[in-house]
């Protein structure tokens, strides 16, 4: 009788796990910020995956302190990694092409993610940044941690007032 209750409970969890883990994507309840599209497993509103702030301030957060050639001082950011936000709707591809909302379009090797922090910064020294901070997303690298990041190969691809990300194979 407790081996068979066990079981069941075993089997409860396993339910749980495999239904959370194959959860789909909610659609934006707010104003749209990030609009995903390519080679994705999980979609939200069409072919497409679409994020609010919310939606990105509920994956893991994190911040670091960098120096940036855009800023007089060392800055901080927070927001979720951008790996988080690959992994939330299963991309699959090779690269990534980041577009601005002044039209600045860059392609980012999509294995960045995997080899430097990255992070979608929704927050500049804690506070929400505006377009004209370079807002509402900033795709920012930890510049200060790595000499390699140091360069114009990594400061082109930081791109601010990021708008949109295509998964390419």
């Amino acid at each position: 009788m407790v081996q068979r209750r066990r079981l069941r409970l075993l089997c409860g969890f396993l339910g749980v796990a495999l239904a959370c883990s194959s959860h789909a994507l909610d659609a934006p309840t707010g104003r749209p910020v990030l609009t995903v599209t390519g080679n994705l497993g999980v979609k939200n509103a069409g072919d497409k995956a679409v994020f609010d702030m919310a939606m990105l301030a509920a994956l893991p957060q994190h911040s670091f302190t960098t120096r940036t050639p855009w800023f007089d001082q060392p800055v901080r950011f927070t927001g979720p990694r951008l790996a988080d936000v690959l992994n939330a709707v299963k991309a699959q591809g090779r690269q990534l092409q980041a577009s601005a909302i002044n039209d600045y379009h860059i392609t980012i090797p999509a294995d960045d993610a995997a080899k430097h922090p990255v992070i979608l910064a929704r927050l500049l020294n804690g506070q929400p940044m505006t377009v004209r901070e370079k807002g509402p997303l900033f795709l920012i690298y930890p510049f200060d941690s790595a000499q390699e990041l140091r360069t114009s190969v990594y400061y082109e691809r930081s791109i601010w007032q990021l708008k949109a990300l295509a998964v390419l194979p």
